[in-house]
Order: C-alpha cells, then structure tokens, then sequence
C-alpha cells in the first residue's frame, strides 16, 4: 500500500498582506514535500482551490517547483477541479510536470467540494453534473491519443482531428477520481476503470466500506480487468511524539477549519468532546503517536483493502515546525512499521515503487 499526504495549503485569509502570507506558506509547502520524499513517503498531493483560505490554485505549478527538490515521490493533484477547468489545459500542464520529474505526476479529477471557481469563471452550477462527466470524456480521450477527435459534449465544444501536446514520460499520465462519499459517483468510477480516491472526513470509517464494494461491483458489471482497479482513502490526521501532543496540536487548527466551513454549510460546531471521539478506533480521525497511528491505518486496510492512504495534517494553521515533524515521524516510524504490517518485510523496508 502507498502511503502520503495531501494538503490544501491553508493561509491566514485575514492576513494583511495576501502575498506575503502565499509567499510564506508556499516556501514552508516545498520544504514538506522535499522532506516526505526524503524520509520515503510515496504520494503528495495538493488540492486546487479558489479561496483567500488556501495558497495553491494550480497545483502543477506548485508541484512542477516541487518536483525540482525531489527525486522518488510522486506528485499529484487532489483535486483538480476538472468541471470549471479546460481539460486540455489540465493535461498539458500534468504531461509538463510528468517530464519535469521523470514520470512521478498524476491527476485526481474532482467536481470539487466548493463552488467558487464556478461562477469565476462563468459556469452554470446548474451543469455542475454535466460539466464534469463531459469535461472527464474529453481528459480520458486526450490521455489515450495523441490527435484527439472528440464531439461528445453538450457544454464544451469538439475537437476535430487536433493534437495535445506535450505528451507525457509516463505511457499513460495515472487519472485518479475522487469521490466524497456519493454512490453515482463511485460507480461511474468503477465502469470506467479507474481508480478512485474516497476522502473520510466525518463519521466511523467503516461505514464506507461498502462504496469500494459498489465500485468494485460496477467494474465487474462494466467488464474491466480487476488489475486496473486502484482505492484510496483520504483522511484527517497528525502525527507526534505522543499521542496526547499530537491532538493537542491537531485539534485547535483542525477545527477552526471545519468550524469555517461549517457555518458556510450549516453545519454545527464541533468541540473537543466531538474531535477526542473521532480519534477513537473506528473514528475518521488519525491522530497519535506513531505506533498508535500505524495501527489504525493497518486497521482500516483491513476494512477497506485499499492501495494507497493518504493523510491530510497540514490543515488550517499548523506551524511549519510541527508539520515538519509530523512528516519525519510518518515516513521513518510509521511508514515502516505499515509495510511491515502488510508486507511481513522483516525492517518494514520500502518496496520498489510502481509507476503508471
């Protein structure tokens, strides 16, 4: 199983000075991917957002700068927000950073969780489902051909005979979807082959299980190989010397965040009583030392049988310092002790990594 970590790049979005606070945190970001690499982490991630609460509205761009710094860990999206952007342009940016680092990028397509980039740049929300299954069509066409002949939109014009360039290192730049817990949605993944990417962030883990089921059943229906099948869980979570640090860091950053975004959608706030339960056996949240941590990741591939979890920790104002060693105890203490768990390597060693 792979492990990594995906972030939004959380900014102050009350900071006076707006660039200053990007500057700030997009220098800390490249610093964490460089260290997550080098400790022998195997995916980073960075979501696309159009909010003055995150840094990164390009993802390719940050992880092109990141893929200087690096050498093994492969970078992607998480999410590209495929309905409001252009996939021409997604997977000629994606192919540049595939030759940029040697063939470690992929892209995780998403509809996305906010709705911001819809109207900023000029789309119905009423063709939020269209947008995205057309626009999907489209990237999957160009990943496969080189001149691409496509006229199956409503929403987005044809492309007649046309070539996309660069194409990519990789024979086939890796599409993720990624899905928040909508049947429709895992479905179409599975019919369509590829692999899907279940974000967790609120509820018992194992209620989930049974979408990766759904996924699995659609596949078979669709008549796809099995070998073409790839999950993932994403999650909340941190990492520290003790458990008790670990949530005293976590908790007060993570749930002003979910605090934010809740009254943006009606939800209730949270507190500590909430957050302590939720770090509890079966709980969305993956917070403690790393013995503790290393368990319950083990535990919920148990439940699922994924092949890649993702951890999310930078989320809201995590100092850069804590971040930092939240990675180093994930890639030296945590990661070794998961493969160990599922590999019976005798030293938890990292296997080869896979590329494609």
């Amino acid at each position: 199983m792979e492990l990594g970590l995906y972030t939004f790049a959380d900014v102050d979005p009350n900071a006076a000075d707006k660039g200053a606070e990007g500057a700030r945190r997009l220098k800390n970001l490249i610093e964490e991917i460089e260290l997550a690499d080098q400790v022998g982490l195997d995916v980073f991630g960075l979501g696309e957002h159009h909010r003055p609460d995150y840094a990164v509205s390009s993802p390719a761009t940050v992880l092109a700068a990141a893929a200087v710094k690096t050498k093994n860990i492969r970078l992607t999206s998480a999410v590209s927000v495929l309905s409001s952007d252009e996939p021409v342009r997604v997977f000629q940016q994606f192919a540049t950073l595939d030759l940029i680092s040697n063939g470690r990028a992929e892209i995780m397509a998403g509809r996305g969780s906010f709705i911001e980039s819809f109207p900023l740049f000029g789309y119905d929300l009423g063709d939020y489902d269209q947008l995205f299954a057309e626009k999907l069509d489209l990237l999957m066409a160009i990943r496969d051909e080189e001149v691409v002949t496509w006229s199956e939109g409503q929403l987005r014009p044809p492309i007649n005979g046309r070539g996309v360039y660069p194409r990519p290192l990789q024979e086939r730049l890796p599409l993720w979807i990624a899905v928040g817990g909508t049947p429709q949605s895992v479905a179409r993944a599975g019919a369509l082959g590829l692999p899907v990417a279940l974000a967790i962030i609120g509820g018992e883990y194992p209620r989930f299980a049974p979408l990766f089921q759904l996924y699995r059943e659609a596949a078979r229906r669709a008549g796809t190989d099995p070998a073409m099948l790839k999950t993932s869980i994403n999650v909340h979570g941190f990492i520290a010397d003790t458990t008790e640090l670990a949530a005293d860091q976590f908790y007060g950053p993570q749930a002003a965040v979910m605090d934010r975004i809740g009254r943006e959608r009606g939800w209730g706030p949270t507190n500590r009583a909430h957050f302590d339960a939720a770090r509890g056996p079966t709980g969305n949240l993956f917070v403690g030392d790393p013995e503790l941590v290393a368990e319950k990741i083990v535990a919920a591939h148990k439940v699922f049988g994924n092949d890649r979890f993702l951890l999310q920790m930078a989320i809201g104002l995590m100092p850069h310092d804590q971040i930092m060693r939240g990675i180093e105890l994930y890639g030296t203490k945590v990661a070794p002790l998961v493969r160990n768990a599922l590999t019976g390597s005798a030293d938890g060693a990292k296997p080869a990594a896979k590329t494609g």
